[in-house]
């Protein structure tokens, strides 16, 4: 599992650019995360706390991912920005972002607590209706990101800089969640997208997510998205 993680977070060799590429599929996970959210609080039905307490700890889950990725943009990817880009308003208007996210996210989290108590119907709205708001939040920055800042990304940090990057973003994955974090990845990749993600990993890597890794986060998907099934008629999307 150690040589896959080094693995998972080497960007291509073969390029002199840094592949940004990989930053919009991780962006994915979050956009797609944040979106079922407010949809899966609102599903809890009113005193189940159980329920509650499963979807709590997706959120806290996401949250941290979340704070995490934040935290390695702004130790890493700023700084070398300001340095060398010459775009002082663009950096910060990314760390004003940043906390603006921080903000809903307290705010989140806040709800979230007293939610996970009774499971009450009326504190559930209120949690839904604050992880809207952070979803707005977080998709305006994600969106900023993607179009202003990845060029510059590729222009101005080495391939070597950009490995450091996702060297450290693995590090927020505890090691028993690995194949979980590779499976949302997978999830909307196309085609193109999944084979380069799995093209990072050796051998035994592609084994254990063939193996065990599809179908561990095929069935953690199953049991945390089923009401949303119920709902939609479909798939828990």
């Amino acid at each position: 599992m150690r040589s896959m993680e080094r693995a998972s977070a080497s960007p291509s060799t073969t390029s002199q650019r840094p592949h940004t590429h990989e930053m919009v599929v991780v962006h994915r996970v979050f956009r797609r995360e944040s979106a079922l959210l407010p949809r899966l609080v609102r599903a809890v039905p009113d005193g189940a706390t159980a329920r509650a307490a499963e979807v709590g700890a997706h959120l806290a889950e996401y949250m941290e991912g979340l704070r995490h990725h934040h935290t390695v943009e702004d130790e890493t990817i700023w700084p070398l920005l300001r340095e060398r880009a010459a775009d002082e308003e663009l950096v910060a208007r990314m760390e004003e972002q940043h906390t603006g996210i921080d903000t809903c996210s307290a705010m989140v989290a806040d709800h979230a607590l007293q939610w996970q108590r009774t499971a009450d119907r009326t504190a559930g709205q209120q949690l839904a209706l604050a992880l809207d708001e952070h979803r707005t939040a977080l998709f305006e920055h994600l969106d900023d990101e993607e179009r202003l800042v990845l060029p510059l990304v590729a222009q101005h940090l080495t391939v070597t800089e950009w490995d450091a990057v996702g060297r450290r973003g693995m590090e927020g994955i505890p090691k028993e969640k690995l194949l979980i974090a590779l499976g949302a990845l997978l999830e909307d990749a196309t085609p193109q997208e999944h084979a380069y993600f799995l093209g990072r990993a050796p051998f035994i890597g592609r084994l254990l997510w063939k193996a065990v890794g599809r179908r561990q986060y095929a069935a953690s998907c199953r049991v945390l998205r089923a009401p949303l099934s119920e709902l939609d008629g479909g798939p828990g999307r």
